[in-house]
This record gives C-alpha cells, sequence and structure tokens, in this order.
C-alpha cells in the first residue's frame, strides 16, 4: 500500500461511502491488483487462522525452553471461577492474548499481526470482541483492515522490528492497530480511529526488547497481555470523545526516533535489560548446557 501517513488514509477515507476500511481495501486492490473478493478472502483467511489458532490452544503444551506454557489455562479457569476484578471483555481479552502468544512460542501456527512475537494482540482484542458483541464476520474483516491500514503506516514511517526499534514496534504497533480496529468496531470515525491508534502506541514508546536467552517467550508472551490492554483502553478513550495531544503521525515519527537511540542491547540482541538479570543468565546457561 502507497499510504504515507494516517492522515492520508482519512484523506482518502472521505472519498469512500464505508469510510476508514474502504479506503485500505481499495488502496489494497490497486496495490495487488486483485479484485475486491480477492481481498476480502484473503483478509478472511487470515481471521479464519486467527480463530484456529486460538481453538487450537493445547494448556499441556511448554515450549522447548520450558519457559512458556499453561498460563493461559490457568487465566481460563481463573475467570471460570468468577475471581477477575476487570470485568469479562478485559478477561478474556488477557486470556486470550496469553494463549495465542503461548502458541507461537510452542511452534503452533499464529498470524504474525504485524509480527509473531505480538500475535496475541489483535487476535485478543478482536475475537473477544466478535464473542461477546455477537458481530458479523464481515464487520470483523472490516476492523482487520482498519488494523492493516494502521500497521502498513507504521512499517513505512518507522518499523514493526523488534530488532530495529524495539518492542515498542513489535507490541507497540500491534497495540496500535488492535487499538484503531476498536475504536471502528465502536462506531469511532476515521479521526478516532487513529486517535486510538496514537494513544496506543504513545502508552508504549521506548519499549525494549530484551528476550531471555533469544527466544521470544519471556517476557514477550506477557507483554502481548499488557499490549491488548492498552489497546481497549485506548479505544475506550477515542470513543469518549478524548483525542492525542500529540498528532498520530508525530507519534510514529517519535516511535521511530526513540528506535534509533535505543542501544543495540535493547533492540533483540538479549543483551541488555531482563536477558541479563541474574535469574535470565542462570535460565541462559541452563539451556546452553541441556
Amino acid at each position: 500500500m502507497s499510504f504515507q501517513s494516517l492522515e492520508q488514509i482519512c484523506t482518502a477515507a472521505k472519498e469512500c461511502p464505508e469510510g476508514f476500511y474502504q479506503a485500505v481495501l481499495r488502496e489494497d486492490q490497486k496495490d495487488r491488483q486483485v479484485t475486491e473478493e480477492a481481498s476480502r478472502e484473503q483478509m478472511r483467511q487470515m481471521y479464519a487462522a486467527m480463530k484456529s489458532a486460538d481453538a487450537a490452544y493445547d494448556g499441556n503444551l511448554f515450549s522447548a525452553s520450558g519457559f512458556v506454557g499453561c498460563d493461559g489455562e490457568k487465566m481460563e479457569r481463573f475467570l471460570d471461577e468468577g475471581k477477575g476484578l476487570c470485568g469479562d471483555y478485559i478477561g478474556r481479552v488477557i486470556m486470550r492474548a496469553l494463549k495465542m502468544g503461548e502458541c507461537n512460542a510452542c511452534m503452533r501456527r499464529i498470524v504474525a499481526a504485524p509480527t509473531a512475537g505480538s500475535c496475541g494482540v489483535l487476535p485478543a482484542v478482536l475475537l473477544t470482541y466478535e464473542e461477546l458483541n455477537r458481530e458479523t464476520e464481515e464487520r470483523m474483516i472490516e476492523a482487520l483492515y482498519v488494523a492493516a491500514g494502521i500497521g502498513q503506516v507504521i512499517a513505512e514511517r518507522a518499523s514493526i522490528s523488534g530488532a530495529e526499534g524495539g518492542c515498542q514496534a513489535e507490541i507497540g504497533s500491534a497495540s496500535a492497530m488492535a487499538a484503531g480496529a476498536l475504536a471502528y468496531l465502536q462506531g469511532g470515525s476515521p479521526q478516532a480511529v487513529i486517535h486510538a491508534a496514537a494513544m496506543a502506541l504513545k502508552n508504549l514508546l521506548g519499549l525494549v526488547c530484551d528476550p531471555v536467552a533469544g527466544l521470544v517467550e519471556v517476557p514477550c508472551v506477557k507483554r502481548n497481555v499488557i499490549g491488548a490492554v492498552n489497546a481497549a483502553a485506548a479505544s475506550e478513550m477515542a470513543a469518549a470523545g478524548i483525542t492525542s495531544v500529540i498528532p498520530p503521525d508525530e507519534v510514529i515519527d517519535a516511535m521511530q526516533a526513540i528506535g534509533r537511540k535505543m542501544d543495540t542491547s535493547l533492540r533483540e540482541t538479549g543483551e541488555g535489560g531482563l536477558a541479563v538479570t541474574p535469574t535470565a543468565r542462570k535460565l541462559t546457561e541452563k539451556l546452553k548446557n541441556m
């Protein structure tokens, strides 16, 4: 897609009867030279893959390292016992984000949205929204287009790579995509959509990428939870009419600048942050000796 800014999408949306998502859809058709149905079908397949990954979660599986496994099931039991404080939606978002992150760590099939390390954020907020609101699948597909448009602009203006921009570029981008998609589902205008994305991304600026033992497991899986819950909070603010004081595209530019200033030890190398704590060093050494 050729969009260089979120404001460009908003401008294009004015020419589209169905707004933001249709602007992204039309750009995809133009960019890949495909029909509308072909574009929609590809998005349906992605959403179906998210659903399949969620349904296929196995609480008995652990990653090869043993760092990750069964937390999604623990969260589900906790919710079923009625112990949660966050409400049904947020509780199930937390559960699904854990499950999807664990699926990735256990080498199951997932959808990189926008990356494998951040694969739990978008499915958690969308699948739960569909489930609790009995939304149509077509409406959910539209929300995916909204998320895709936001992700494309972030990738174009900044980065979605932890190695290049830290975890703000992965979980932060995923959270922005999910926030925009939720704002759209809540009936938000194109401006509400991009301001939801901006507020979500702002909250995670500076987030480093510091995987223990170089694996996309710790702290990655639980950061998916934070990204998903953050997206819901940003969407709620946008729905209430709250906006980002810093324009959305400037927030993305700030993320890029912050990523460039990050020390390489904090960009997926496993040489800084949590990855070099005493416990992390012991776990890394233990894996090497296995």
